[in-house]
């Protein structure tokens, strides 16, 4: 696996950008698309999401961007893919804290651009080690994070946990600050309105063994 370069965005929209730095995937903040409803994308009201696939295309990158989404008057808190042109689809954030007013979504997001395997974590879902071990058994080369904020040092301590216990190197954007984690334990940061950061991934499995009572091998007749 060859050594991939993130772009990541942490101030200004897809529509008032018109290229990229050389980059194999762009990363933007929730301020990258905004407000989406979907109803009036059917209709061709607005055409957010076909700007980011456009801006995918004219950069030849992969592109993940940050969004709230309107359907019916449900909010979600998602992310768009898209890849050198082509929209790969929405994720959304899979847990809801404490009766916020977004829905959650049905599935993580897994998408594989350009050869690599990434995965994608949304706010909440950042405070349940399940997703990123999920994430890591299905063979992610790397996780993207998206924040619209940051209040405290948590996050950038959790993606480097989660780096270095399951072997997935971490890109974040939080508000307006960048993060990257590897999986050695080192952490970088950026506050820069673009940030490049060159990701190593890593194919490497332990096997790891205990002991454990129960679930014994004698054949049973009598069910």
């Amino acid at each position: 696996m060859y050594n991939m370069v993130f772009c990541v965005v942490t101030n200004g929209t897809v529509a008032e950008t018109s290229s990229l730095p050389d980059c194999d995937m762009a990363v933007f903040g929730f301020g990258g698309l905004g407000e989406v409803d979907y109803e009036r994308e059917l209709k061709g009201e607005t055409e957010k999401f076909e700007e980011a696939a456009r801006l995918s295309k004219n950069s030849n990158c992969g592109l993940v961007c940050g969004c709230r989404t309107l359907s019916r008057g449900l909010a979600r808190k998602s992310a768009s893919v898209a890849d050198r042109g082509k929209l790969l689809g929405i994720s959304d954030m899979t847990h809801v804290l404490d009766g916020e007013e977004f829905k959650s979504g049905a599935s993580l997001g897994f998408y594989k651009i350009n050869g690599c395997k990434v995965g994608l974590c949304i706010e909440n879902d950042l405070l349940f080690p399940d997703t990123f071990k999920s994430l890591s058994m299905c063979g992610c080369n790397a996780v993207v994070v998206l924040l619209e904020e940051i209040r405290d040092n948590i996050p950038p301590l959790l993606i480097r946990a989660y780096s270095y216990l399951y072997g997935v190197p971490v890109i974040m954007c939080a508000g307006k600050t960048a993060y990257f984690a590897d999986i050695s334990g080192a952490i970088a940061t950026s506050t820069q309105n673009t940030t490049l950061f060159e990701v190593s991934p890593k194919n490497q499995y332990h096997l790891v063994t205990t002991r454990t009572k129960g679930i014994t091998s004698e054949a049973r007749a009598d069910y």
